[in-house]
């Protein structure tokens, strides 16, 4: 796979069994993106999930995120060796630096070295971003090349549409990954995506992905439930008419639901 697939499965929040599950389940219901984190203490589970499933590796599209106490040059590279024996595979197709926290005393430049070199290494098969604006996707450009930046994985939703900074990365060549999509669920007691759902015979679920799919976005979102899981996948094949994009757009309310201090940027 030389592209970012554009339907995942995201792992947030998940934990012990029950992202054992999620990821079984996604795996037998055919999804092949698998999105995960140092952070999220959860990258051995998600192994041993694809361990039992006997879905090949070949197959699979993983990505993991850098934490922030593994930036530095001598702490990046062990720290993702150590992920990938968690998740019991030689390499990752994708791995992102999780947040940019300016301050933390360690440079864009020295982190993207390391993490270019991690490529180098044959550790991932693609480097990017997430939680980056635009003056941090620039520095991140500035070290490795744009070329080199696959994705930058933001916060996006119909309340938070992030269109500047989104107008900046897809004018660079670099793909969006929206995770949050639904705004922690907030979007589907909406009443303009509720309507457009009934119209469309589908799901609030389905018509906020399929927005996200139709504005040229990958998507990640989890669940713990099979038959959310089986339903968010069907948003791939739902269209929507320009007028139903139109009226999306109007939702637009810079609704953040992840900022924390620290790690966050200045934000477009």
């Amino acid at each position: 796979m030389n592209t970012i697939p554009a339907f995942g499965l995201g792992t947030f929040r998940l934990q012990d069994q029950l992202v054992i599950d999620s990821v079984l389940n996604g795996l037998e219901l055919g999804y092949r993106a698998i999105d995960t984190a140092q952070i999220y203490g959860n990258e051995a589970e998600v192994g041993a999930a694809i361990a039992a499933s006997g879905v090949r590796r070949d197959e699979l599209f993983l990505t993991t995120k850098i934490w922030v106490d593994h930036y530095a040059k001598d702490k990046l590279l062990p720290s993702l060796e150590e992920s990938l024996a968690k998740l019991r595979t030689d390499y990752v197709d994708l791995t992102l630096i999780h947040w940019p926290a300016p301050g933390n005393g360690v440079s864009v430049e020295e982190f993207m070295t390391a993490l270019a070199e991690a490529k180098a290494r044959g550790l991932t098969r693609r480097i990017g971003v997430s939680n980056f604006n635009i003056e941090l996707t620039r520095q991140a450009i500035a070290v490795v090349g744009k070329e080199e930046v696959a994705t930058n994985q933001i916060e996006l939703s119909p309340y938070l549409q992030n269109r500047k900074l989104v107008d900046f990365l897809q004018g660079q060549g670099i793909h969006v990954t929206s995770y949050m999509t639904l705004a922690y669920g907030k979007v589907l007691a909406d009443p303009v995506i509720a309507a457009i759902a009934q119209r469309r015979q589908a799901t609030p679920a389905q018509v906020a992905l399929a927005w996200a799919l139709q504005r040229g976005y990958s998507v990640i979102p989890s669940s713990t439930k099979r038959e959310n899981l089986a339903s968010n996948l069907l948003a791939q094949t739902l269209r929507l008419s320009d007028e139903d994009m139109a009226r999306i757009a109007a939702l637009e309310r810079n609704g953040r639901e992840v900022n924390p201090d620290g790690l966050a940027p200045q934000w477009d």
